[in-house]
């Protein structure tokens, strides 16, 4: 798959999370808080600032919680590791 050969993860557990990304965190996050790649159970995003790193990092049992609502049982992300690091605008 396409998703694996990029080095996102496996596409069954990706493509829901990219896809329901702003339905599970909201606007005011997903604008600053962007879904990376999965590493094994670890879904990595990144935070544009330190801040939106803290509140995800205060946040992350909600996040895994209401993505456990959006994934398939057995790709559920178990962990959140959350990287630093600027976006560039569309």
């Amino acid at each position: 798959m396409v998703a694996d050969r990029l080095g996102l993860g496996p596409a069954d557990t990706v493509r829901p999370v990219f896809a329901q990304w702003r339905a599970v965190v909201g606007d005011a996050m997903a604008a600053h808080v962007r879904p990376m790649r999965m590493e094994g159970a670890t879904l990595v995003v990144s935070a544009d600032d330190p801040a939106w790193a803290a509140q995800v990092r205060h946040l992350s049992a909600e996040i895994l919680r209401r993505l456990a609502g959006v994934c398939a049982a057995a790709t559920v992300p178990t962990h959140l590791r959350v990287l630093v690091r600027p976006h560039r605008r569309p």
